[in-house]
């Protein structure tokens, strides 16, 4: 076994075990830093990848911007928490149940498409190719279903912000 595949196992273990204890801790900061630390993690994977370009966005973007937007926003909001709420669902188990539902649909539905099973192609000697990289995420036969995707979930991650944002009116 290389060195790099050793990293790639210690950051893959670390990263599924911080994605694990974002959704199941109890506290929404201790949350929040579980989330850097899969950002973190999956920077280093782009970075083993030899994807400078995905490394730096994921580093800069998600864990410099939105992550600490989310700090912020905890930080902020913290007096509407109230402690005799229940934070977490009754019904874990449907969601769970339904979650990978959801993932073996995807997987068997994508496993048709020819691209799904090609591995990933290796850095030019000279480095990225962005130009190559922006025509790939806006080609029907390259990476657009997923960036549409990607485009989907962050629709409806800003419509659960709002609605979460939204003041409950009483009854």
């Amino acid at each position: 076994m290389t060195i790099m595949q050793i990293i790639f196992l210690i950051t893959a273990s670390v990263t599924l075990f911080a994605a694990l204890m974002v959704v199941s801790t109890r506290k929404m900061m201790h949350a929040a830093m579980w989330l850097i630390l899969v950002l973190f993690g999956v920077t280093i994977t782009f970075a083993l990848l030899e994807t400078r370009f995905f490394a730096i966005v994921q580093l800069v973007i998600y864990i410099g911007a939105i992550a600490i937007l989310i700090i912020f926003a905890v930080m902020l909001t913290r007096r509407s928490m109230n402690a005799d709420v229940p934070q977490v669902n009754r019904n874990w188990w449907l969601v769970m149940v339904s979650s990978l539902a959801l993932f073996v649909g995807l997987v068997t539905v994508m496993s048709v498409w020819e691209g799904f099973f090609v591995t990933a192609r290796t850095a030019p000697p000279g480095g990225e190719n962005l130009v190559q990289l922006g025509t790939a995420l806006v080609d029907p036969n390259g990476f657009v279903l997923p960036f549409e995707v990607a485009s989907l979930v962050l629709l409806a991650a800003m419509v659960g912000a709002i609605y979460v944002a939204a003041e409950r009116k009483e009854k």
